[in-house]
């Protein structure tokens, strides 16, 4: 459980090492490596699997500073070039795939292929950015809420057990590091007109009962890019399909990984 150092960040990373064709997962809002655990447990025998808390989440030791996913990107980049890295697959979930898209269009030589997971290229919409700053603001003013958490749980998530899980680890966080969080969150750009600059394999995989981000989104993603594997429709799942749906998002990234070319 190596913590890096780079761009003035302490950053937790966990790696299964091996031999294996890298692949990096990056967390969305509010969640952590932890989230990734389905998938690595699934692929650390043939890839060599990377999952890091980005600024203001999880174990990382974060300065508190205002920054973006661009900043984001570069972080991840950071991290692949001190595990001596030069390029690698990247898997991201809403807030991971906002970072992931950005990395590929910063450095898309060192971007093998890409999984997108519940995200988008646009921003958040005008009511939605009102919605999640309010929510923010409690948060980081009043400290953990349980009435809060359970609505947040549930939009990420869905599934009590581990909606409970998560809230238990949200109790445990400092939530003034949302604040900057935050910020990057709502204030990202649009980057929907430079989809069609990626070059890489995309594979979009997204909820059907994801109210965040509609699963339209996906089906913009896989249209603007020139080689889409496809968009994956996990029936029933919320925002976090990969934690909840393994099942079927498990082998849908594997035989996507299979096919990439060598």
């Amino acid at each position: 459980m190596p913590t890096i150092e780079a761009n003035g960040q302490r950053f937790h990373v966990e790696d299964t090492g091996g031999d294996g064709p890298p692949i990096v997962f990056s967390h969305g809002f509010l969640m952590d490596h932890r989230m990734f655990a389905p998938q690595v447990e699934e692929l650390a025998g043939v890839y060599r699997c990377i999952s890091w808390d980005a600024r203001g989440f999880g174990a990382t030791e974060f300065d508190g500073e205002s920054f973006t996913y661009w900043d984001s990107a570069r972080d991840l980049f950071a991290i692949l070039d001190a595990l001596g890295i030069e390029r690698a697959v990247l898997a991201g979930m809403s807030q991971g795939g906002y970072l992931s898209l950005r990395a590929a269009l910063l450095a898309p030589d060192r971007v093998r292929a890409l999984v997108l997971i519940d995200t988008q290229a646009p921003p958040e919409a005008p009511e939605k950015v009102a919605e999640y700053q309010q929510m923010i603001d409690t948060w980081v003013g009043m400290g953990y809420l349980e009435e809060l958490a359970t609505v947040v749980s549930g939009l990420i998530i869905g599934e009590p057990e581990l909606e409970a899980e998560w809230r238990e680890i949200w109790r445990g966080w400092d939530p003034s590091r949302m604040r900057a969080a935050g910020h990057a969150l709502l204030q990202r750009d649009d980057i929907t007109d430079r989809l069609e600059e990626l070059a890489m394999p995309v594979l979009a995989v997204h909820g059907t009962e994801d109210v965040a981000i509609p699963v339209s989104r996906a089906h913009e993603i896989c249209a603007a890019v020139d080689d889409c594997r496809g968009v994956v429709e996990v029936e029933g799942a919320a925002h976090a399909a990969n934690l909840t749906h393994p099942q079927i998002v498990n082998p849908a990234i594997r035989t996507f990984l299979e096919g990439l070319p060598a």
